[in-house]
């Protein structure tokens, strides 16, 4: 965000009132929406999932090569915005899981790497 007028807020809704959910989903809505338009060049599927303050990236894929690089792909991307609107990922909260539905199938653990 360049050439806008910069404010100093003094006041602000507390994370404890009903609002505060309210605005950050209004809040978050446009960076998604964004956020999605940057996935369909390279054409990943990922889903987001939001539950007030957090959120969950969603990838399905047969191979696990491929799901991770969508998945890293998509990370750099939301990790990126986030930060050019002013808001801070906290990056040792990201978990990975990986589940498959073949009995004995090779599930390795996978590790975040950022």
């Amino acid at each position: 965000m360049t050439g806008g007028c910069h404010n100093n807020v003094n006041i602000g809704v507390g994370q404890s009132s009903a609002l505060s959910p309210i605005l950050f989903i209004l809040y978050l809505s446009f960076i998604f929406h964004i956020f999605e338009k940057q996935l369909k060049n390279p054409k990943i599927q990922i889903s987001i999932l939001s539950f007030i303050d957090n959120e969950l990236l969603i990838s399905q894929d047969k191979f696990i090569t491929v799901l991770n690089m969508n998945l890293f792909y998509s990370y750099n991307v939301i990790s990126t915005l986030l930060t050019k609107f002013g808001l801070i990922m906290k990056h040792r909260k990201i978990e990975v899981f990986s589940f498959s539905r073949l009995q004995r199938a090779f599930d390795p653990l996978v590790r975040s790497t950022v």
